[in-house]
């Protein structure tokens, strides 16, 4: 099992035919992901890679059934991609752009809330979504871990990598990252509720990093609803007071924010929380061996 993408999803790219969008639509084509095709509407009626150019994401999905949108576009045309994918209905619209005004990240959030929430959103700034044997939509390397029963949620897309690769022996059933902008599409909650909720799922990892305050409401939502075994790590420990670092949702405000205290509120309702990103694939690798 996985959550959001599984080895029947049919994957278009929104951008395909830019530099990026060519390279990583040959990653996913390569690591067995199906994509389908891609849109740009000024090659409509074109293939590119092997794969049919459509001019709307409405088009490419009546034409090839696609339910998965991957999103490699220019930050200022961002927001009319996102809208146009919400407009057409796509179940699962994945954007990797980095740089997303945060003004139009929320524009198209409440846009997609408005048109009844039919399309999920994964980032911006995000490395995409994997389940390893099955698909993978976004940049995150497919070779880097094997299939298995453990869920990944992360802010950082490298701290993605390296848990993956660190718990390769034990595998994963889907590793989501989220992006560390301050607004974003799919948070903590959402990938621990769907976690929770997924038979293929034995534990969940959770990376988080400093600012905002989502791992505190990620760790009352554990609290009320989660049952399977939590592991988290949180970015920032030893980062200087004051100063913003990284993601652009890092931002500490007092003792508000700090990896301190996050990890004390995740502790506090029994999530096991690493100092370092080794230690805390050590503390999955405990609950994987004992189960």
């Amino acid at each position: 099992m996985a959550i959001w993408l599984t080895e029947n999803s049919k994957i278009i790219v929104q951008g395909m035919t830019g530099g990026e969008g060519t390279k990583h639509t040959r990653r996913m084509l390569a690591s067995g992901a199906r994509v389908v095709g891609g849109v740009n509407a000024r090659k409509a009626g074109t293939t590119h890679e092997g794969l049919p150019v459509f001019g709307t994401v409405k088009e490419a999905m009546e034409q090839t059934g696609a339910d998965v949108s991957v999103a490699f576009v220019p930050p200022a045309f961002t927001k009319d991609a996102v809208k146009e994918a919400i407009d057409a209905e796509i179940p699962l619209c994945v954007v990797i752009t980095e740089g997303v005004p945060v003004h139009d990240s929320t524009e198209f959030w409440a846009y997609a809330i408005a048109k009844g929430n039919k399309t999920r959103i994964i980032g911006p700034n995000c490395p995409g979504i994997a389940s390893p044997g099955a698909s993978n939509a976004g940049i995150i390397p497919a070779d880097i871990t094997t299939a298995g029963r453990i869920g990944l949620v992360s802010k950082s897309g490298t701290l993605t990598y390296q848990l993956m690769y660190e718990l390769r022996d034990f595998g994963f059933s889907t590793a989501v990252g989220i992006g560390g902008d301050p607004v974003i599409g799919t948070t903590h909650i959402d990938a621990l509720q769907a976690f929770q909720d997924d038979p293929g799922t034995d534990a969940i990892v959770m990376i988080g990093e400093i600012g905002g305050d989502a791992e505190e409401r990620a760790a009352a939502y554990i609290e009320q609803h989660v049952t399977k075994p939590v592991v988290a790590y949180v970015a920032g420990f030893t980062a200087p007071e004051g100063k913003t670092m990284g993601h652009a949702g890092a931002i500490v405000s007092g003792s508000a924010g700090t990896a301190q205290a996050k990890k004390e509120a995740l502790e506090k309702v029994g999530v096991r929380v690493g100092k370092t990103p080794s230690e805390t694939a050590r503390l999955m690798r405990e609950i994987m061996q004992s189960r």
